[in-house]
C-alpha cells in the first residue's frame, strides 16, 4: 500500500494548520498557473501532512478567482492521498445551527466561471461523481467530531453557488426546496478536480449562519460571520488534529474507488493524445497515462 499524506485545504478563518512538527512554507510551481497559496508541509504523529489556504494567506482571492486546478495539482505533486476540504457555509435547516460541523457526502454544482476539469480537447476523461466523498475519510471526520465533543451532522447536499454575493431570498428558498442543506462557495469544482487527480476527498462545511431564508437571518453580515469563523477555526484545527493522530500510515483503499477513479474514465485512444496535455497531466494522471 502507498504511503498516506493527508491534506487539508483550509477555508475561510482557516489559513495555517496549528499543531504541524517541523512544518515549512513551500512554493510548488503548477503547469496549471498559480496556486492561492505556498504549501505548508508538516507532520503530525509521524504522518506527512500538506496544508493549503484556499483563499490564500490574509483572504486575498475570492472563491470565482481560485485557481481550483493548480490548488489540485500541487497537492498531488506533494503525495496527497486524502483530502480534507475545510469549508464555511450556510445552513438550509433549523437544526444545523452556527457552529454546527457537516460532512456533506453530495453535492449540487450551481457554479459556472470556473476551469472544472483537467481534462479536454486531446484527452477526454469522464469520472464518476454519483459518490463523490470518500466514505472512508468522511467515517473518520466523524469519530474525530465526537471524539472532540463537535456538534455535527454526517451526510446531506451542499450546494454550491458562484458568489461572491450571497444568495437572494428567492434563490435561498428554491434551493431550501430542492432538499439541500448547507450552501458555499467553494466544494465545487474542488470535489470534481479531487476525483479526477484520484485522491479521496470529503468536506467539512463549518456552519456560519442561517444564509437569507431564516427570519433572523435575512441580511448575512460579514461582521457576524467572522466571530463565528473564528470559533468554528479553533474547532476545525482540533477536529483535524484528531483526525490526524489516528489515522493510518499507510492507504487503505478507498471502498467507492476514488483512488483509481481514472481507471475506467480515459476515453481518448493513446494515439490520439495531445502530447502537451498529456504533459500537463502529468502528476494528476501519469499513473494511468503512462501504463496505458
Amino acid at each position: 500500500m502507498t504511503e498516506t499524506v493527508l491534506g487539508v485545504i483550509g477555508g475561510s478563518g482557516v489559513y495555517d494548520l496549528p499543531g504541524l512538527e517541523n512544518a515549512v512554507w513551500q512554493r510548488v510551481d503548477s503547469p496549471w498557473g498559480e496556486p492561492s497559496d505556498d504549501v505548508r508541509i508538516g507532520c503530525i504523529n509521524g504522518l506527512k501532512m500538506v496544508f493549503l489556504p484556499r483563499h490564500g494567506r490574509g483572504h486575498k482571492l475570492s472563491p470565482t478567482d481560485i485557481n481550483y486546478r493548480a490548488n489540485i495539482d500541487v497537492l498531488k505533486r506533494c503525495g496527497v492521498t486524502d483530502l480534507i476540504s475545510v469549508s464555511a457555509c450556510g445552513s438550509f435547516r433549523e437544526d444545523l445551527s452556527p457552529g454546527t460541523f457537516v460532512f456533506a457526502e453530495q453535492f449540487i454544482d450551481r457554479t459556472f466561471a470556473r476551469d472544472k476539469s483537467f481534462f479536454g480537447p486531446g484527452c477526454v476523461a469522464h469520472v464518476s461523481m454519483a459518490h463523490p466523498v470518500s466514505p472512508g475519510l468522511v467515517n473518520r471526520l466523524e469519530q474525530a467530531a465526537v471524539d472532540e465533543n463537535i456538534d455535527h451532522n454526517c451526510g446531506g447536499t451542499y450546494l454550491a453557488m458562484e458568489g461572491p454575493q450571497f444568495s437572494s431570498l428567492a434563490e435561498s428558498q428554491l434551493y431550501r426546496s430542492w432538499g439541500c442543506d448547507v450552501i458555499g462557495m467553494t466544494a465545487m469544482p474542488e470535489a470534481k478536480l479531487a476525483r479526477e487527480a484520484e485522491l479521496c476527498y470529503a468536506i467539512c462545511a463549518m456552519v456560519t449562519d442561517y444564509d437569507c431564508w431564516h427570519e433572523d437571518h435575512d441580511h448575512v453580515q460579514v461582521a457576524d460571520l467572522i466571530k463565528v469563523l473564528m470559533e468554528n477555526a479553533e474547532k476545525a484545527a482540533r477536529l483535524i488534529t484528531r483526525v490526524a493522530n489516528d489515522f493510518p500510515h499507510r492507504h487503505p483503499p478507498c471502498v467507492n474507488g476514488s483512488d483509481r477513479a481514472l481507471e475506467v474514465a480515459l476515453i481518448t485512444a493513446p494515439e490520439a493524445r495531445d502530447p502537451a496535455l498529456v504533459a500537463k497531466l502529468e502528476a494528476v494522471a501519469g499513473r494511468v497515462l503512462n501504463s496505458s
